[in-house]
């Protein structure tokens, strides 16, 4: 059983440790340990890793944060004749991973709630219809849809979750 108590999320910086961080898809591996700071540096991202509180710094998992519009054309035709006429401000979750030693206890779970709180959070200043994620795989595209996430499209990768449909935190 994992003890979350001494886990801590926080934003990416210099003394996180990210050098041997495995999550089995080579895409989510290379940006964590490459390009995740470029993005920060860019303000292209934010990144959140989860790890523990003592001794601090091995990353555990993270997820990435930034902006994103949505064309009202790219979501369920039910759902668009509701909205206005104009491209919808959302929250992108572009990355979510658990380092394989980790996974199957939950921590994407929590990473994923973490992302949510931070975005219901920020849609309190500025305006923010939905959270997007574009899921790697089959496997991702299961985690986020029992979290109430919706395809887009039939079998495309990207999903949405309106705002509206979260329960006040």
């Amino acid at each position: 059983m994992t003890d979350f108590k001494n886990i801590v999320i926080e934003p990416l910086n210099d003394g996180h440790d990210r050098s041997d961080f495995n999550c089995e898809v080579e895409s989510l591996n290379r940006y964590i340990k490459k390009q995740a700071g470029q993005d920060i540096k860019r303000r292209i991202s934010r990144v959140f890793v989860a790890t523990p509180a003592t001794p601090p710094g091995k990353v555990i998992g993270y997820y990435s944060l930034s902006a994103l519009s949505i064309e009202l054309f790219q979501l369920p035709e039910k759902m668009a004749r509701k909205l206005p006429r104009h491209p919808l401000p959302a929250a992108l979750i572009g990355r979510l991973a658990v380092s394989k030693d980790a996974q199957g206890e939950g921590f994407g779970k929590m990473l994923l709630a973490d992302a949510i709180k931070r975005t219901i959070f920020i849609s309190d200043q500025i305006a923010i219809h939905a959270m997007v994620v574009d899921a790697v795989d089959e496997n991702a595209k299961r985690f986020y849809k029992q979290y109430g996430f919706r395809s887009f499209c039939e079998n495309g990768p990207r999903l949405f979750l309106p705002l509206k449909s979260i329960p006040k935190l």
